[in-house]
């Protein structure tokens, strides 16, 4: 039986190592796989709304025992639950979090994707609560704050990574204004954990690292491979989370063609049919389905991110393997017809607006010696630079626009994440998009380029980018930029 590492000591604190077996019965008992027990119906999170245009609540990252795949495991939880509570907001909202750390180890608290000020007790990255400590955040939501699907995890540099596979992360729902024509709405948490025979967490190789973790047991909400019932007929609006530290989810629904209604929490001008999407890790999507009679299933199928061919041995590469994430079964007689939905969202285009700066960003990769190197010598930067808290990469104004050409020099695929500032994507690899599509986190697929525009509206401060795989971010792909 493989003992605890450093890191995931730190980690579980005392429910980790409670979760060591002893004796004969106990060695027997750690050394069996997991059950993969499915057929449970799904569950939710539960529901924290604000009141009075406030939010307030006590947040506690902490150890928890939790039925993992049909066995006992040691995670990290916020609030004992896996996930965390979701967090559901109105435009004008403010939220306060008083965040309890009872890890041992420091953390901190990321809002993503939410556009809020990074300064101060906002969505700062640079706020370190040690083990033992709380800290108070309060986050001011403008009155113009798109509603949409965001979510909240660590951001402590060094150890997002794990904190996030050891299972601290939680949705936010910024409300839409009236009431959507679907007949049920369903949030769906998407997440990955690799455990041992104990039920304690399996820390990563240097290779699993250099990649990018992928977790062995794919979770929803917690559960693995959970049902979902519905009636023929039935219209439902699925809000997806990628929580995973590094894989891709290139979502398909067996038989049945989605409707894409907003992506990163940013509505479409109307909905979108597709046959398939692909949510990069901390990438968001709202789904319309229609429930059509019989059983189909959510696929995550294959993905290839690149290759590590040449420098990590011939032949390795992070290909994601398919998984099926859940059953929607259909029955009953037809209902009648909900009104159509029409135009969800008149997204800004700022293509129209004039660029006051240009940049580039490299993502690199490379083999190495020294300071900023990660696992096997490798170094994860851009520009050239591994993070450093006390320098700042980038100077923007406050109000302007700005145009960031995204390349990657390496042979992997890197999802690049703006704090604060959604990105519109106008052009990938040459060739130019079609109509506004913003995201906040935006893929950059190996060998390629891809162009952004930048809204650097409100908020002076500053904030962080970076490879949103959290493995490469803790070992330095991150950048700082302050808005003045």
């Amino acid at each position: 039986m493989k003992t605890l590492s450093r890191r995931q000591a730190l980690v579980l604190g005392a429910a980790g190592t409670a979760a060591v077996a002893v004796g004969g019965g106990g060695l027997l008992w750690a050394q069996a796989p997991f059950r993969a027990e499915t057929g449970e119906r799904l569950k939710e999170p539960g529901n924290l709304s604000s009141q009075g245009r406030v939010l307030k609540l006590r947040l506690e990252a902490a150890p928890a025992r939790i039925m993992v795949a049909g066995r006992p495991a040691s995670v990290a939880a916020y609030n004992g639950s896996l996930p965390g509570p979701t967090l559901r907001l109105r435009p004008g909202d403010r939220l306060r979090v008083v965040l309890v750390n009872r890890l041992d180890m420091a953390t901190n608290l990321h809002v993503h994707g939410l556009h809020v000020s990074p300064t101060g007790n906002g969505d700062n990255s640079f706020v370190r609560v040690e083990q033992g400590e709380s800290f108070d955040y309060e986050y001011d939501l403008p009155a113009n704050h798109p509603s949409g699907t965001f979510w909240y995890h660590p951001h402590h540099h060094g150890s997002v990574a794990d904190q996030l596979a050891a299972g601290l992360y939680g949705a936010i729902v910024v409300e839409d204004p009236e009431r959507f024509p679907v007949t049920r709405e369903r949030l769906l948490v998407v997440s990955d954990i690799s455990l041992t025979g104990s039920g304690s967490l399996r820390p990563p190789s240097a290779a699993e690292q250099v990649m990018g973790r992928e977790g062995e047991i794919v979770l929803v909400n917690g559960q693995v491979r959970p049902l979902l019932s519905a009636t023929a007929g039935d219209r439902e609006r699925w809000r997806v989370i990628n929580a995973c530290p590094a894989r891709y989810l290139r979502l398909q629904l067996e038989g049945s063609q989605l409707q894409v209604l907003a992506f990163d929490g940013r509505s479409l001008a109307a909905p979108a049919p597709v046959d398939e999407v692909v949510l990069a890790p901390g990438n968001r999507t709202d789904l319309l389905v229609e429930a059509v009679y019989g059983t189909t299933t959510l696929r995550a199928a294959s993905f290839d991110r690149g290759s590590m061919t040449g420098m990590m041995g011939s032949g390795q590469g992070p290909r994601t393997e398919p998984v099926d994430l859940l059953s929607l079964d259909t029955s009953g007689t037809q209902r009648s017809g909900l009104p159509p939905v029409t135009g969800t969202g008149r997204p800004r285009d700022l293509r129209k607006e004039p660029v006051a700066a240009r940049r580039r960003l490299d993502f690199s990769m490379g083999m190495g010696m020294g300071s900023g190197m990660g696992p096997g010598g490798m170094s994860f930067t851009i520009n050239g630079e591994v993070f450093d808290a006390g320098r700042i990469d980038e100077i923007v104004s406050v109000g302007s626009v700005e145009e960031w050409t995204l390349t990657n020099s390496s042979p992997m695929d890197h999802p690049m994440h703006l704090h604060v500032w959604p990105m519109q994507v106008i052009q990938q690899d040459g060739q130019s998009i079609p109509g506004p599509r913003w995201q906040d986190v935006v893929n950059i697929p190996a060998r390629s380029e891809v162009k952004v525009l930048v809204a650097f509206d409100d908020f002076p401060g500053r904030s962080v980018f970076h490879c949103h795989i959290l493995d490469h971010e803790d070992r330095g792909m991150m950048g700082v930029v302050e808005a003045r």
